[in-house]
């Protein structure tokens, strides 16, 4: 599958760099969620945002030279940040690094009324595309997530985003314990109505140490059968495309040229800086990590002038890996040779070229020359593929 034909992915561009920055604060914890966000009663904003900067500058004395072509604002719920610290935090970061010409910058958000209002004056922050935790079309359904906000306010702040920012996403949960084929295809269907260039579609999976783990331990609730999964996922594989929205990622489905870039720096194993609790990061062959509590992080920022727990050295095998398993979740797939010439791993140390002849006879891979591919199908396996495929 072709490149998408992002201005930054041409041939004689440099190589990418992202920024991602955490805020961990969250008004509930949902019960599926296994992210780093936590609940606090109060927010010194003021010293939230000395801590934040404190720590971009010291990551920005580590990586300048290239522009930024992405930041992403996640969390946690980055749409509780006041509109005017998402600035200064931008502005900062403009002027540590650059921007490429058509940076993007998302900031993810609930969809209700309260942080919708300040949909505009994020959008003049700077913020030009939105990613709204929807979750579901359906009251019940939403309310066995957790969630705070209803389908009619959900929507309404959706609304509110595809007039203000350039861009909108949305997530939905599906494979939700009791939800029928029809039911989700008649969720999917008036999702797809809508009209954004960008959907986020996953399967509910119960996570350790979620509230939802707990009930299943106890008996009391039962997660959606496997099978039933991949049924629901061939339906949405069939309905986006058919839609002219087609999965590029496992779970992310976008028109031509509507791809979250951030996220694609990711997969293509590319370089980001992580800033803020528990936020990672991968710079020049290094991973590094913050200190995910939140008042852990905030107090090394104080004693050190930034929020680094680690920065460990990946070797040669390490960067290869983690290439080849985050670029086969694409649907471009990966070329083979680029992953060798950056990781210094051999071509032919890569991948087990039986496992791959085997499994393109059954069309569950593709591969020509130096390029290797998931199919859709194989996509629906590939927690078994990869470690057949992956020989590292």
């Amino acid at each position: 599958m072709p490149r998408t034909g992002l201005a930054f992915a041409t041939p004689t561009a440099p190589d990418p760099q992202a920024l991602y920055i955490h805020w961990p604060f969250c008004v509930s914890k949902c019960p599926y969620c296994d992210f780093n966000s936590h609940v606090r009663d109060g927010v010194d904003i003021d010293a939230w945002r000395g801590a934040l900067l404190a720590d971009m500058a010291y990551e920005a004395a580590l990586t300048g030279g290239r522009a930024l072509s992405s930041i992403f604002f996640g969390g946690g719920t980055p749409s509780l940040m006041p509109p005017a610290l998402v600035e200064t935090l931008i502005a900062a970061a403009q002027a540590h690094w650059g921007f490429a010409p058509d940076i993007e910058i998302t900031l993810e958000a609930n969809p209700n009324s309260v942080e919708a209002a300040r949909f505009a004056d994020l959008a003049a922050a700077g913020i030009n595309r939105v990613s709204l935790g929807l979750q579901a079309l359906e009251d019940e359904a939403l309310h066995f997530l957790g969630r705070a906000h209803d389908v009619a306010e959900g929507l309404a702040a959706l609304a509110t985003a595809q007039s203000v920012f350039d861009r909108a996403s949305f997530d939905l949960i599906y494979a939700r314990p009791g939800q029928s084929e029809a039911d989700w295809e008649a969720e999917l269907t008036r999702a797809l109505a809508f009209g954004t260039g960008h959907l986020s579609l996953y399967q509910l999976t119960i996570e350790p140490g979620t509230r939802f783990a707990t009930l299943v331990a106890q008996g009391k609730l039962t997660p959606a059968d496997p099978d039933h999964g991949a049924t629901l996922y061939e339906l949405t594989q069939a309905m986006t495309t058919a839609a002219g929205i087609p999965a590029y990622e496992i779970s992310n489905h976008a028109r031509a040229g509507q791809q979250s870039r951030h996220n694609l720096v990711y997969w293509r194993y590319g370089d980001y800086i992580g800033i803020g609790p528990g936020a990672h990061g991968r710079r020049g062959g290094m991973a590094t990590q913050r200190h995910r509590k939140p008042e852990n992080w905030i107090g090394a920022v104080a004693r050190n002038g930034h929020g680094s727990q680690s920065e460990d050295v990946l070797g040669s095998e390490d960067r290869a890996r983690e290439a080849l398993l985050m670029g086969l979740r694409l649907h471009e797939g990966v070329d083979l040779a680029r992953i060798a010439a950056q990781s210094g791993v051999a071509l032919s140390r890569l991948v087990d070229d039986r496992a791959i002849a085997q499994l393109t006879e059954i069309d569950l891979l593709r591969h020509h020359g130096t390029h290797l591919q998931v199919t859709p199908a194989g996509l629906l396996l590939l927690d078994a593929i990869l470690p057949q495929v992956v020989a590292i």
